[in-house]
């Protein structure tokens, strides 16, 4: 689902997997990350980098998905400080 289209859709519901990994969905998902030019994350990937992986690792990733299997990574806590001296919790995710 892209922000767009939050609210309306045109499928069943019991094909929200096959929603999420539709191709054009995917691809929204990664020209949004690539958009964003985060930082690396924890595992040391840049976004620079997750296009060749992705196309290495896609079907992999795709299958592990449908199948149940995939479990994501798992995202590191930083505490930073707010102006009025207390702190709050920062989650740094991996790129993929």
């Amino acid at each position: 689902m892209i922000e767009k289209n939050l609210t309306y859709t045109n499928t069943k519901v019991d094909g929200l997997l096959e929603q999420l990994l539709d191709r054009q969905n995917l691809n929204t998902a990664y020209l949004q990350v690539v958009c964003n030019r985060g930082a690396c994350g924890i595992d040391k990937m840049g976004v620079e980098s997750l296009g060749d992986y992705l196309r290495e690792h896609k079907e992999k990733l795709l299958t592990s998905i449908k199948q149940g299997n995939y479990s994501p990574s798992a995202v590191r806590g930083v505490e930073i400080p707010k102006d009025n001296g207390s702190k709050r919790m920062l989650g740094i995710p991996t790129v993929v």
